[in-house]
């Protein structure tokens, strides 16, 4: 897919539990917040600030104890794509505004003001995880 059919040119968010600063760049090569034997090929992001923090508090549910879930506004470093695990697959278009790249996305900001989840919303989110853990026909496709 060219860059020419993506629905976005930002901004664009990203969610996780590293901690980082201005300038630093998330890339490729880590373990999945879905799938943790997955290493994956790709970076994700979305254009929606409360996507990155359900991702962001995802990866906090998963990696447990005190675990920070923080949003960071990103700029791609190179050439990216809709996101084909939910692009298509799973909801036509790209309602979920979510993108992926093989090249490094660069941290331009932290983001403090997004939803964080409700305590009910959590444990929805706990039971889901658990489902696609164990569903192996619940494949990323990397």
């Amino acid at each position: 897919m060219a860059m020419s059919d993506v629905l976005d040119e930002g901004p664009f968010f990203h969610g996780t539990i590293a901690d980082l600063r201005v300038g630093d760049f998330l890339a490729p090569g880590y373990r999945s917040n879905y799938r943790p034997e997955v290493v994956m090929n790709h970076i994700y992001f979305t254009a929606l600030v409360d996507g990155a923090g359900l991702a962001a508090e995802i990866a906090a549910e998963l990696a447990g104890g005190d675990a920070i879930p923080r949003v960071y506004a990103v700029e791609p470093t190179g050439p990216f794509e809709n996101d084909p695990n939910v692009t298509d697959k799973k909801f036509p278009g790209n309602p979920t505004r979510s993108y992926r790249s093989s090249a490094p996305l660069k941290i331009v900001g932290e983001v403090k003001d997004w939803t964080r989840l409700t305590p009910e919303a959590l444990e929805m989110w706990r039971e889901r995880l658990a489902t696609l853990q164990s569903d192996r026909r619940a494949e990323i496709i990397n």
